[in-house]
């Protein structure tokens, strides 16, 4: 189970050629043939991995939320070595991409807990300090347990999962009940999950459906597994739809100054988050 890269450094070189700061919105997000080989070798990984069986052993292995204690902006600080393998659009660091966002979202005068949302969105990305491969971390999510929707990329490569050979995930529902909500429902494992779990004792409703869902891509771009939704996911699920243009048009070339926006957004963090977290 080796990841798609030697090392992060080589995204970049994958990148470069392809960046267009002025792209229309209608070509980000293109994962064809002509993506970078690494952001299908990426997805290869994970479709063929992403088993239920693996999904609810990292649940155990992760959510007792006692591997370390570390500040939210120690974790952004982290963020700055790591470049996302799945993502087609950008080669900025982890920490450029979440001030990009924050700052987008600020600049709209929404409220100040949706601007943090969008500075820790990505924060469960450390995981790979826990030396997690990227196809378990980063990557857009989709339920394991039931049907695979017809419009998850690279859907191709879930022939490989031993979870196609078992009839009783490949119904509709699966093992799920239809209505009973998303809560009850197995995602493939990753950043958004595991970020959940971190700060769901402090932030508001709305931010947590933001941070849990906010790569549930097939879910809230392509409409699938409503039937596995309640009414209360379909309410909020048009704040993750709100949130998603800041997370994913928001990229740029243009860096923005850490440093020189680190103390408007230290205060924020105070107001909602302790000195340290649990991870």
């Amino acid at each position: 189970m080796q990841g798609p890269l030697e090392n992060l450094e080589q995204w970049d070189d994958f990148v470069k050629e392809r960046y267009d700061p002025n792209r229309p919105r209608d070509e980000f997000r293109k994962h064809d043939d002509d993506a970078p080989l690494v952001v299908r070798e990426f997805y290869r990984l994970n479709h063929t991995y992403q088993t239920r069986d693996f999904v609810r052993q990292k649940k155990r292995q992760y959510l007792s939320l006692d591997r370390r204690r570390m500040g939210i902006w120690e974790a952004l600080e982290y963020l700055n070595t790591l470049i996302d393998d799945s993502d087609p659009d950008t080669a900025l660091s982890q920490i450029e991409h979440c001030l990009q966002t924050a700052e987008a979202v600020r600049r709209d005068g929404h409220p100040r807990w949706f601007v943090l949302t969008g500075l820790v969105h990505d924060l469960g990305k450390i995981l790979c300090l826990f030396d997690e491969p990227q196809w378990a971390v980063v990557g857009d999510t989709f339920s394991v347990g039931c049907g695979w929707f017809d419009k998850i990329v690279y859907r191709e490569f879930f022939a490989a999962n031993p979870d196609s050979q078992v009839p009783a995930y490949q119904t509709r529902a699966g093992v799920y009940q239809e209505g009973a909500g998303l809560d009850s429902v197995d995602l493939s494992w990753g950043h958004d999950e595991y970020l959940y779990h971190v700060v769901k004792d402090y932030l508001p409703e709305e931010a947590l459906y933001m941070i849990r869902y906010h790569s549930f891509y097939p879910c809230h771009q392509e409409g699938a597994y409503q039937y596995l939704m309640n009414d209360r996911d379909k309410e909020m699920f048009s704040w993750v739809r709100a949130f998603n243009p800041y997370d994913l048009y928001s990229k740029s070339a243009a860096r923005p100054d850490a440093e020189a926006l680190r103390p408007l957004y230290e205060d924020l963090i105070a107001e909602y988050f302790p000195a340290q977290l649990r991870w």
